[in-house]
């Protein structure tokens, strides 16, 4: 029986500033970054749940061959691949945080919805990201 999700994976187009981004900009931390040969395992975790943790993966060998990986690195930059749902305690000051940082690749301010309230993002990479802060319909 499967118990939990370990890890989940999004392509970027560059590891070093998709670290940047996801610790810098929405305060995710580190989990590990390990080099094994030519290829770096590097992941981001929400702070204080060490649990699930995001992959950020590069393409490009050993992964794929150079027609997919420029396949894949335009698709990326499309944001064409899936992204990623965070969930956050307040939408609407991480969205004052961010414009006052001088982030501007929103796709979406913060509208409410029945089951919360919720934004969109592109990251460096133009992967989308929601961050949606839960309602009461969506916890129940």
């Amino acid at each position: 029986m499967i118990t939990k999700l370990n890890v989940a994976s999004i392509y970027v187009l560059d590891k070093d500033e998709a670290l940047e981004f996801y610790v810098g900009k929405l305060g995710l931390e580190k989990g590990n970054d390990v080099q094994q040969g030519s290829y770096r395992w590097l992941t981001v975790r929400v702070p204080g749940h060490g649990s699930t943790e995001i992959s950020l993966e590069q393409p490009g060998a050993p992964l794929h061959d150079d027609a997919t990986a420029e396949q894949l690195r335009e698709l990326i930059a499309k944001g064409a691949l899936t992204g990623l749902t965070l969930i956050a305690d307040d939408v609407r000051a991480l969205y004052e945080t961010l414009k006052a940082s001088g982030f501007t690749d929103f796709t979406q301010e913060p509208t409410e919805h029945f089951y919360g309230t919720d934004m969109g993002l592109r990251d460096p990479s133009g992967n989308p990201i929601r961050i949606l802060q839960q309602g009461r319909t969506a916890r129940a």
